[in-house]
């Protein structure tokens, strides 16, 4: 009876890790067809990803316990604070050979220093897309680099109810901070309170607070002005290009300083798949996989293998690859203390709230 329970119990444990599959919880638009269909062709097995909007939401939703995920995708703060909450498994570089493609820039990060964690999978700038013909046609080509051009009522009564913004608290509130001449990680209340002023004052003229669809509303023209990410940006242009539209689409890094996103592949320390884990991490990491991200979908690259493969005309857009001038303007966010965080919360909530 005994052999029998041992057999079953062995059966049921070979099944369950036998579900060749690899779930992945990703950001919106940040791995393309063609990459996710050439890792199950490579690893013979089924990629399936779930989607987050914002840091935050990712980190709420795994603090509430949720599990079957193998692999996340956060941005640098939001690597730091797995890594403090001990979600986050040390990664084996020794399954991971093409670790050494990565560019050593972008190595040795303040979140997670050797990189114990996280393998630097793209990065982005949060910045402002536009509908280039309208702003042509009400005279504000020329506000397309401040952000004044979100924050500013006096511009923003010339396209009320068209401009999004996104539904994330640090990035909306660094912007504010930025465009006030404030480092985008302040954490004094006296900076909070004049990005609140300064948040509350545009919100009436836009329209929605939104993270998933400000693509799709930018491609077919319902809104001129959108607070997002560069590579969302490049995807709305591209589409807008593909059908054909009858007006042009840009986007523009901003002088009063953008902050810029370097995601991660993080394992998380409960994955029920890291053997998967490993191959999907090591295959993003080979030169052709991690160029294909920047080509189809717009991303910035931390990986030197990817430089000969990525198209001329994307490396001199400064959006998807800052030059040397923009660099010095470009923040990266740090995670908080509890207490900050309570703090900047409340401001979030009054912001949500009026």
């Amino acid at each position: 009876m005994k052999k029998i329970l041992a057999m079953l119990a062995l059966a049921a444990s070979t099944q369950a890790f036998a579900a060749d599959e690899l779930h992945l919880y990703n950001w919106n638009n940040y791995l393309s067809e063609t990459a996710a269909k050439n890792f199950e062709a490579y690893c013979k097995c089924k990629l399936v990803q779930d989607y987050y909007g914002d840091n935050e939401e990712l980190l709420a939703k795994l603090a509430a316990g949720a599990k079957g995920y193998d692999i996340v995708v956060p941005t640098g703060f939001a690597v730091d604070a797995l890594i403090k909450q001990g979600k986050a498994q040390p990664l084996d570089k020794a399954q991971l050979p093409n670790f050494k493609n990565l560019n050593p820039g972008y190595l040795n990060s303040f979140f997670d220093q050797g990189n114990k964690y996280s393998a630097p999978y793209a990065f982005t700038t949060t910045l402002i897309g536009y509908n280039e013909t309208k702003l042509k046609q009400l005279g504000l080509q020329d506000k397309v680099n401040t952000w004044a051009l979100i924050f500013d009522p006096a511009l923003l009564s010339k396209i009320k109810g068209k401009i999004t913004v996104l539904d994330s608290q640090r990035e909306l509130i660094a912007a504010a901070l930025m465009y006030l001449g404030k480092p985008a990680n302040s954490t004094n209340p006296a900076d909070w309170k004049a990005a609140r002023d300064v948040i509350l004052k545009a919100k009436p003229y836009w329209a929605a607070f939104n993270n998933q669809s400000y693509i799709k509303e930018l491609t077919v023209g319902n809104i001129y002005v959108a607070f997002g990410y560069s590579n969302d940006m490049f995807q709305a242009q591209q589409d807008a290009k593909k059908a054909k539209r009858n007006f042009a689409l840009n986007f523009s890094l901003q002088k009063e300083g953008n902050t810029l996103s370097l995601d991660n592949f993080v394992v998380l320390k409960d994955a029920p798949r890291k053997d998967l884990a490993y191959k999907f991490i090591n295959f993003m990491l080979d030169g052709k996989s991690a160029a294909g991200l920047t080509n189809e979908m717009g991303n910035g690259n931390p990986n030197a293998a990817a430089g000969k493969f990525v198209k001329t005309e994307l490396t001199k857009i400064p959006a998807i690859f800052p030059t040397a001038t923009d660099l010095p303007r470009l923040q990266q966010l740090h995670d908080l203390n509890s207490k900050d965080r309570r703090e900047l919360n409340k401001v979030w909530s009054e912001i949500k709230l009026k």
